[in-house]
């Protein structure tokens, strides 16, 4: 059973999550924090030690999001190929799944926090490599049950692909033109199918 402390730590957790994703770090006050809540700052810090436990809370929250999504879509029945143009075409829509986060949060955290935060860079560095290493397995299954060979290792064809992508969330989060993201996983289903033959 949940008790009342837990839930009201997860409530906030929940509630700043996109706060600190859309306004960064420093860019967050505690009046933000206070006007999403509806909790005063001595509730907020009843519940978190400081600012920067709350923020990586918060980050942890939307992290844990992605990777499930993520998840969802590298574990689907089918082949690896299956597997990898069913992440393409999650990253197609992503701006529609990050709306209600504040964005895509490794990209704004991982930019936000490196002058101000190395925790919560830390954080999205590793969030960063633990999906190049989910995208690298499904790869080593496909050579692994012959489907496609690669040219280089799994895991550099993996940091490759994410590179791609999130080349491409960062320029259709700069320029809030989506058609960045459509035009990029489109040409990267070309490109997947030409590689691993």
């Amino acid at each position: 059973m949940t008790t009342k402390a837990e839930k009201t730590t997860a409530y906030i957790i929940k509630t700043v999550a996109p706060v600190f994703n859309k306004k960064g770090y420093v860019g967050t006050s505690m009046s933000d924090l206070t006007d999403a809540t509806g909790l005063t700052k001595g509730a907020l810090y009843g519940n978190f030690e400081n600012k920067e436990a709350l923020a990586l809370a918060a980050f942890e929250h939307n992290r844990n999001h992605l990777l499930q999504a993520l998840e969802e879509r590298l574990s689907v029945e089918g082949t690896s190929m299956d597997k990898i143009f069913g992440l393409i075409s999650f990253y197609k829509n992503y701006h529609i799944f990050t709306q209600g986060m504040g964005g895509c949060p490794i990209l704004n955290v991982g930019m936000d926090a490196q002058a101000h935060n190395p925790l919560l860079a830390a954080a999205a560095k590793e969030t960063l490599r633990e999906v190049e290493g989910k995208i690298a397995l499904v790869l080593e299954n496909g050579v692994n049950a012959q489907e496609f060979r690669i040219g280089v290792t799994p895991l550099q064809f993996a940091k490759q692909l994410f590179t791609i992508i999130q080349g491409a969330v960062a320029m259709a989060s700069i320029t809030k033109d989506h058609k960045y993201l459509g035009n990029s996983m489109a040409y990267l289903q070309v490109l997947v199918k030409q590689e691993l033959k």
